[in-house]
């Protein structure tokens, strides 16, 4: 695990310079510790720089940037290439290959010499972004995982193209353009993150997943190329594959996720996984020891506040399988102190505030291991979220009422206040109990009113319902919820709310935090669930593998029932979260009223004070939670002012 940057200025300009890589690649240090390296071309002005977390072939066999062996590649790569081996066993039944290490980084490159670069990303299975210089034919060619693992920015700022893996490398660039995108702000306010591909200044982008970008250095034409399209997929998938076989679609989905999760066992330095005591995590865990002569190192961190804490039952799955387990209790405090380190930490504004407990846990790990998998993805891939099966009962039921008569229930259910809600929660049966119903309830009266079951589920995402009302001066743009180009089109509403989290939620929102959380300690973070042959085959499955009589991920659970007895597992599903609405009304209430101050709001410009007001207000009084939409606020203002002014 690595990161990347670079430069490709106008010809002449010297606009690349030994300096200036130097600076860009150390911004970028925590990526990778390890190591650093430039490459530069004066003539074509061109140049790369890499950090380097050694994992695999930790020699300096692996040093980058690494030219290919004919010299015509030169190549800067963030990821692991899980299947190099293989690959290095497909080139030499075509010809001789000399050797220098054992690292991927070099697999690919000779790929490149023979099969060229598209098709050898095509061969490849893994996590990566990279930038690749052709000096035959002077084009740069940016490349993304299948997935988008890992993050990669891009943008012209006057002649200069400048790239990289965050956007604080770009940042240090003297010619970067650091005008704000109002548009992309309200993306934010409504996803509470920045969907690819725009970010938060107008001339960055992020490369979307499974594509290719190939820029011609003589006239700066660009050509996107898509390899893999999970929207053809998903669209595609033939569920007849094992319709009425599934036990031999529980045994071949074991069958998979253990060569995935083999595969990125491989490592040369310590390893270890996160164990959330989930049913995600425990699987991974669980197929991991299975195929380990000894003890897999696991981690999970706890909370003492009630509802939060999912440490006691991680120990329960670790000590069932025997692994070496390590877990720590997080007090308010050390979870708060967090708060300062994630404007820089994230580079952009991003308000998932369970960005605190994974850094926390991702810091805990680094200092036993340098790769840690995870269980990430599970909820996407086999119907895991509550609100698939609750958009998809609602509107089953909601369409066949008028819906005047909706708006008449979704005033009675605001007439019930959130904590009686969650009172009620409590004294329901276990299998009815749903964490924070009452905020749930309260935002499903929101979107009672409806259209259609698209509309359903863009109200139940979104954060903020009308975000181009809150942010002055801008006009949402499209995203993967509203955009046919983008969006599968799919007949089955669990399906395609499946589908739209895939290509937006999880790249943008699960893969960024992770990456993120764990980078930032230096810690590589691997989710076998993204071996993109996991995905295409979770999508052969009928939908009533994975949702049946009301249970979520059947066939998954069935894989884990055979390492891990189902008493432990059975319980409500809860979120890897924290609790900041408590944290709103005491310890940060101070920290929070200056940040959103209303004279401050009018001066910077952003947003619509009086709303933004009214909200909290109604949150500090107890009357509404509005824990997501303060945290989306909260968190742009502390980017601005510690990052951006």
């Amino acid at each position: 695990m690595c990161g990347l940057v670079g430069v490709l200025g106008r010809i002449g300009s010297q606009s690349v310079t030994n300096d200036l890589l130097v600076n860009m690649t150390d911004v970028i240090s925590h990526r990778g510790p390890d190591d650093s390296g430039i490459w530069m071309d004066e003539n074509t002005q061109i140049g790369l720089g890499h950090r380097r977390l050694s994992i695999v072939d930790i020699s300096s066999a692996g040093h980058q940037p690494m030219p290919s062996n004919t010299g015509r590649f030169i190549l800067a790569y963030n990821g692991e290439i899980y299947n190099h081996l293989d690959l290095r066993k497909e080139i030499e039944a075509i010809e001789s290959v000399n050797w220098k290490g054992h690292s991927d980084t070099e697999t690919l490159l000779v790929g490149f010499d023979i099969w060229g670069i598209e098709e050898t990303i095509k061969k490849s299975t893994g996590m990566f972004a990279f930038a690749v210089w052709d000096k035959v034919t002077n084009k740069l060619t940016l490349g993304r995982d299948r997935l988008g693992e890992k993050p990669l920015y891009y943008g012209w700022h006057g002649e200069t193209l400048l790239f990289g893996s965050e956007l604080k490398a770009l940042k240090s660039h003297p010619e970067f353009n650091a005008d704000i995108n109002r548009d992309a702000l309200a993306l934010y306010l409504r996803h509470f993150y920045i969907p690819a591909p725009y970010s938060i200044y107008k001339n960055v982008k992020k490369l979307l997943p499974g594509h290719l970008l190939e820029i011609n250095a003589q006239d700066k034409t660009e050509t996107y190329i898509e390899y893999w399209s999970f929207k053809e997929i998903s669209e595609n998938h033939e569920q007849n594959l094992y319709q009425g076989n599934e036990d031999e679609a529980v045994e071949e989905l074991e069958k998979i996720l253990k060569k995935s999760i083999k595969q990125q066992m491989m490592a040369d330095v310590p390893l270890g996984a996160f164990l959330s005591g989930g049913i995600d995590s425990s699987t991974v865990v669980a197929l991991m020891q299975a195929q380990s002569e000894r003890p897999i190192k696991t981690f999970s961190i706890g909370f003492n506040e009630e509802g939060y804490d999912e440490a006691v039952h991680a120990r329960a799955v670790a000590e069932h399988l025997g692994t070496e387990h390590t877990e720590l209790y997080v007090t308010s405090e050390q979870a708060m102190s967090v708060i300062s380190k994630l404007a820089k930490l994230y580079d952009e504004p991003f308000a998932d505030s369970s960005q605190i407990p994974t850094y926390l846990v991702s810091k805990m790990a680094k200092e036993h291991v340098t790769v840690s998998l995870s269980g990430d993805a599970g909820d996407e891939l086999f119907c895991g979220y509550n609100r698939y099966v609750m958009t998809h009962n609602l509107w089953a039921k909601l369409s066949k009422i008028p819906r005047p008569i909706r708006s008449l229930c979704a005033f009675f259910m605001t007439l019930v206040s959130v904590k009686t809600w969650n009172n009620i929660n409590k004294i329901i049966p276990t299998k009815f109990k749903m964490a924070n119903l009452g905020d749930k309830m309260h935002k499903a009266a929101n979107v009672l009113t409806t259209k259609t079951v698209s509309e359903l589920y863009k109200g139940l995402v979104s954060t903020w319902n009308k975000p181009d009302e809150i942010v002055i001066n801008s006009k949402e743009p499209l995203t993967a919820l509203n955009d046919p180009k983008r969006t599968p089109n799919l007949t089955n509403d669990v399906e395609k709310m499946m589908a739209i989290d895939t290509i937006s939620y999880l790249p943008d929102d699960i893969l960024a935090k992770v990456d993120r959380a764990s980078m930032g300690v230096s810690l590589e973070g691997r989710i076998p669930f993204l071996n993109h042959k996991v995905v295409e085959f979770a999508w052969t499955l009928p939908l009533e593998y994975k949702l049946r009589g009301g249970i979520t991920k059947w066939c998954l659970k069935e894989v884990l029932y055979k390492h891990v007895p189902k008493s432990i597992m059975e319980r409500p599903k809860m979120g890897f979260g924290v609790p900041i609405d408590e944290w709103l009304r005491g310890p940060l209430k101070e920290w929070a009223e200056k940040l959103i101050d209303e004279s401050r709001l009018k001066k910077e410009g952003f947003f619509e004070p009086k709303i933004i007001q009214k909200v909290w207000q109604e949150h500090q009084s107890g009357k509404r939670n509005w824990q997501h939409k303060i945290w989306a606020i909260l968190m742009f203002q502390l980017w601005y002012e510690e990052y951006h002014k």
